[in-house]
């Protein structure tokens, strides 16, 4: 597995131009959400009681995309946990407030998030880098996680 800090450097190579760095701080936690709420309107096969912990598509693609994350680096991964966690929480409440189902809604964002990810990257003038490996799909959330906690003074 390469390391983090090779796949932020190789990542940060396509993402240089402010304004697609700025696009990438809307729509990488947008699509983040709609991919949590697109998964989370899937029906679960069964009930599992735990009030607390919803076992859904969702949750299981989080745990899956977690433990990637925490291989990586400890630190990233817990800032992800919380982030997570909070697009769960945003994910209920729309869930119970939207007068769109869910998934309309998510996919319509869904959309927008991602063209609007083309557009800074028309601007940069380079492609995607999921283009090149579907891991760095991953890796933009982790890249956004690492420069809030370069700013903070944290280490990851």
């Amino acid at each position: 597995m390469r390391s983090i800090e090779s796949l932020l450097d190789e990542y940060g190579e396509s993402h240089q131009n402010p304004v697609n760095k700025l696009i990438h701080w809307i729509a990488v936690p947008t699509i983040v959400w709609t991919i949590i709420a697109l998964l989370w309107s899937i029906p679960f096969p069964f009930e599992t009681g735990l009030d607390a912990v919803p076992v859904n598509w969702a949750t299981i693609g989080l745990l899956l995309a977690q433990i990637y994350w925490f291989q990586l680096s400890i630190s990233l991964g817990l800032g992800l946990l919380l982030f997570n966690t909070l697009m769960i929480q945003i994910t209920v409440l729309v869930s119970q407030f939207s007068s769109w189902p869910l998934w309309t809604l998510a996919l319509v964002v869904f959309v927008g998030a991602w063209v609007l990810q083309f557009i800074g990257h028309a601007i940069e003038g380079r492609r995607p880098s999921f283009f090149k490996d579907l891991q760095f799909l991953l890796i933009g959330p982790a890249w956004l996680m690492a420069f809030a906690y370069r700013a903070l003074g944290l280490r990851y």
